[in-house]
């Protein structure tokens, strides 16, 4: 690996803006479609997916520590801090850099565990990103894609840093243009676990595979083409109620889809308004935000090339 070669700074305007003190965003991300096309020898799934990400997301601020100790300062409850994808995204970065340093990792959560939105693989790309940049690693993005897969199978879009068609286990991304739009997503208060629902005897592995030029059609299924939905509905009646009460809207026009393994349930809409105005709709025991869809991650111009 290359790491620790000069790190190049973007422009100096970029490096005014992004330092130590600043809040770096991970974003959520929408799969707009999901196939579950096969099962590998080894038990894990070949999907293809269409990754969108949206403005909603979470927010991390690095310190830099003398004690060379990677630290979730405040660490999700019931998930031990060396567990944490957040601090696991750190140590990755600083054993193929071999370096030393320390950090102390802040971390605002917004995004729902167990919600299908990517939130903890979204942490830990942005800790990727953002850690290589502030140590001035100039590790590649290639490089960084690499240190993301292990780390899980949604990880490495993050660092990819733009909309894209996903094959394999998630890893094999091609770059795609979407079209502009904007997004309800609904938390119907359960979390999801997705190795439940990918272990379930009832889920469809024989979707057959498309042509990555083909996800254009794939978009225009409707509903159920996210697989892994019926199972989730069937474990998750609430997932269900999401669903049934978004098609119920008539600003929906049934463009309505779960996420990931659930459980966040999302209707794109063309513009703000409709999407607010189902928001003001919705029943007070969910969580509900309208979002924009975004083409770019919001700190793509500091993945490298």
């Amino acid at each position: 690996m290359s790491f620790k070669t000069p790190a190049v700074l973007p422009d100096p305007q970029m490096a005014m803006r992004w330092n130590w003190s600043s809040l770096y965003p991970a974003p959520a991300k929408l799969n707009l479609f999901l196939h579950v096309t096969g099962r590998r020898s080894d038990g894990y799934h070949t999907l293809q997916t269409l990754f969108r990400f949206v403005e909603l997301h979470d927010s991390l601020r690095f310190v830099p520590r003398s004690d060379g100790q990677v630290v979730l300062v405040n660490p999700i409850p019931g998930v031990p801090a060396e567990t944490d994808l957040t601090v696991r995204a750190a140590e990755a970065l600083r054993r193929a850099a071999g370096i030393s340093d320390g950090v102390s990792i802040h971390l605002e959560k917004r995004l729902p565990m167990g919600g299908g939105l990517g939130g903890g693989s979204s942490d830990a790309g942005t800790v990727l990103i953002a850690l290589n940049y502030l140590w001035g690693l100039g590790g590649s993005q290639a490089e960084l894609q690499a240190l993301a897969l292990p780390l899980g199978a949604d990880v490495p879009v993050f660092v990819f840093g733009q909309s894209a068609f996903a094959e394999g286990v998630g890893e094999a991304l091609s770059p795609v243009v979407l079209p502009e739009a904007w997004y309800l997503i609904i938390h119907p208060g359960v979390s999801v676990p997705t190795a439940g629902i990918f272990s379930s005897a009832d889920l469809p592995r024989d979707t057959p595979a498309i042509d990555p030029g083909n996800w254009q059609r794939a978009l225009n299924r409707g509903v159920g083409a996210n697989d892994l939905e019926a199972v989730a509905v069937s474990l998750y009646p609430e997932v269900g109620s999401a669903l049934d009460w978004l098609q119920a809207q008539p600003e929906t026009a049934g463009r309505v889809r779960m996420t990931g393994s659930g459980a966040c349930v999302f209707a794109v809409f063309d513009d703000e308004h409709g999407a607010r105005a189902v928001r003001e709709r919705l029943p007070a025991d969910w969580q509900g935000w309208v979002s924009q869809g975004l083409d770019h991650h919001p700190l793509q111009a500091l993945i490298p090339v």
